[in-house]
């Protein structure tokens, strides 16, 4: 589909966007390097830090918008599926997981996806509350995004080298940030589960997710 001059350009063009843009880059150079620790950590943990910087700058300049909210999910997800391939055979697992969240969640929840969760089981309301900002919801990001970044490190046994961490210490990281995965796996399975009911109903396909 052909954009038109002025609208669909100006938002692609939007600053945070164009910071997302610059976290693929990064993603992509942190891909090229894995196998040098010390370019592969900074480069992938700055991609990681400027996911707040996009979303800060949208609220801040009034640059919200559809593609703005696919695309930093999509970058998210780019990160993490490279990571977890990376890590294990059976990391595609993972990634095939976390892709079709994300085309389950844009496709019919939209880009307020994570305020249409109201009427979901009371665990997953408590996940989402507040775009994931409470304590719950930022243990569950934590597990989502530093998970295979510290199974990364701990593989490269850059947790004792680097941070100088006892092995209890990195146990109980690892159960820690599990954990959270693990919630956040409840939270998914529940997106794809409302999806599939979405899909076999009888309802419009116009109509939005309210669950």
């Amino acid at each position: 589909m052909r954009l038109r001059s002025g609208g669909g350009r100006k938002v692609m063009l939007f600053w945070p966007n164009i910071v997302g843009y610059i976290r693929i880059s990064l993603v992509f150079a942190a891909w090229a390097a894995h196998q040098s620790p010390a370019a592969f950590v900074p480069l992938y943990t700055l991609a990681s830090v400027l996911d707040g910087v996009d979303g800060w700058l949208a609220r801040k300049l009034g640059q919200t918008s559809r593609f703005g909210a696919w695309l930093d999910v999509l970058v998210d997800n780019l990160s993490r599926s490279m990571l977890w391939s990376l890590l294990f055979q059976w990391g595609w697992l993972v990634s095939t997981l976390e892709w079709c969240v994300f085309v389950c969640n844009h496709s019919t929840r939209g880009p307020d996806w994570k305020s249409s969760f109201s009427s979901s089981p009371r665990l997953i309301r408590a996940i989402m509350a507040n775009g994931l900002w409470t304590p719950l919801g930022v243990w569950v990001v934590s597990g989502l995004h530093g998970l295979p970044l510290w199974l990364y490190l701990h593989q490269n046994d850059l947790l004792s080298d680097w941070l100088g961490l006892q092995p209890w210490v990195q146990s109980v990281g690892t159960v820690v940030l599990a954990a959270g995965r693990v919630m956040a796996l409840s939270a998914e399975m529940w997106c794809i589960w409302t999806h599939i009911h979405y899909l076999t109903s009888d309802e419009t396909e116009d109509k939005k997710l309210t669950t």
